[in-house]
């Protein structure tokens, strides 16, 4: 879906909701919009094209267009906005030229960047960590149950779907890179997985938020597997905001306003949750036909937690997970962080694991 941004038919109703959210407090060491340093040379852009996911995992890209925190950050750049399923897609986009940045996964940013030999993509900021789960049927109890059976991820060689099979390795199982093997993985479409998931044609899925509370809440599944239980302290990136290497270059002022726009739609959404829900849920209900009930737009956001920081060290060991599948080829991944304009922004250090750029700063 592309289309001009803000989602015009939300902006009224909204409107009051967004001044409210926009005076709130800043958290500590983060800077509104307006007070982020400078950056100079280039040209500041005509148009910035970003995509995002119709998804909870993605809310400071949901909300940021929705609430227009984006398109105001932006001043004169115009801002076009298009939504997809899962990474590997946008990454195509990306590569197409059709889109200047994207909010997308770990996987999918490591295979743009070794792809491209390093030249294509910069990680330029966080957005989200937690969020996502192995959902099965309720009869299966343990690992051991997942034998035989039929999972689902949105797409292969997306983040979830590198972490399904990485999981599946690790506990003793052998699937190739079609998705055969002592479990069969399917690659799909979240709504399609929901529906599959109800009419007993799937045995369970790997999924972000809302969908791994639609399959437990809707499709009547259970988790097995929260990721946040696989990672040191709960904490590891579902999303960060990536962008075209040479639009970074051309446009370093235009990108700067990007990335001090998601970071004010995050202070947005940590200063008042409660609207920041109803924002993301108005807006994914234009995008998706349908808002989420209550319900699961209460246990999708306990689910997450917004956040600037790109959460570096795990994308170090998921850049290793993908590797191991054959998915991805082996690299040095130094270079993928550019962070410095988020370091303007939010007047401190952002920690990139030793994979920041490499260029004089």
């Amino acid at each position: 879906m592309i289309r001009p941004s803000r989602l015009s038919s939300l902006a009224l109703s909204l409107s009051t909701l967004v001044l409210t959210a926009a005076c709130a407090t800043s958290d500590a060491g983060t800077q509104d919009v307006a007070e982020a340093a400078p950056t100079t040379g280039g040209t500041p852009a005509a148009e910035l094209r970003l995509g995002y996911f119709p998804n909870v995992t993605h809310a400071t890209a949901v909300y940021g267009d929705a609430a227009g925190v984006f398109a105001d950050g932006l001043g004169d750049t115009t801002l076009t906005t298009q939504t997809f399923n899962a990474g590997p897609s946008a990454v195509e986009a990306l590569f197409g030229g059709a889109l200047d940045a994207t909010y997308i996964g770990p996987n999918p940013a490591i295979n743009a960047f070794v792809k491209s030999r390093g030249d294509a993509v910069r990680i330029i900021a966080g957005a989200t960590s937690g969020g996502a789960s192995l959902v099965v049927k309720p009869e299966i109890t343990d690992v051991k149950g997942l034998e035989g059976k039929r999972i689902a991820s949105p797409q292969t060689g997306g983040t979830q779907d590198i972490a399904l099979r990485h999981f599946l390795s690790e506990n003793g199982y052998e699937v190739d890179k079609t998705g055969a093997g002592d479990v069969t993985i399917l690659a799909q479409e979240n709504p399609v997985t929901l529906t599959a998931f109800q009419a007993g044609q799937l045995d369970g899925a790997w999924v972000p938020e809302p969908w791994a509370s639609r399959l437990v809440l809707e499709g009547g599944g259970k988790v097995l597997v929260d990721e946040r239980d696989l990672w040191p302290g709960g904490d590891f990136v579902t999303t960060h905001l990536i962008v075209r290497t040479d639009y970074l270059h051309d446009h370093p002022e235009t990108v700067r306003k990007l990335v001090a726009a998601s970071v004010e739609s995050n202070r947005q959404i940590a200063a008042d949750p409660e609207k920041a829900r109803a924002v993301v849920n108005a807006a994914l209900a234009e995008l998706t036909g349908k808002p989420l009930k209550p319900e699961i737009l209460e246990r999708a956001f306990a689910g997450i937690r917004s956040t600037d920081d790109p959460i570096a060290s795990s994308l170090a060991t998921s850049a290793q997970h993908a590797f191991g599948t054959g998915l991805v080829e082996e690299a040095d991944l130094r270079g993928i962080y550019d962070l410095r304009l988020l370091r303007e922004v939010l007047g401190k250090d952002v920690d990139d694991a030793g994979l920041g750029t490499t260029e004089k700063e």
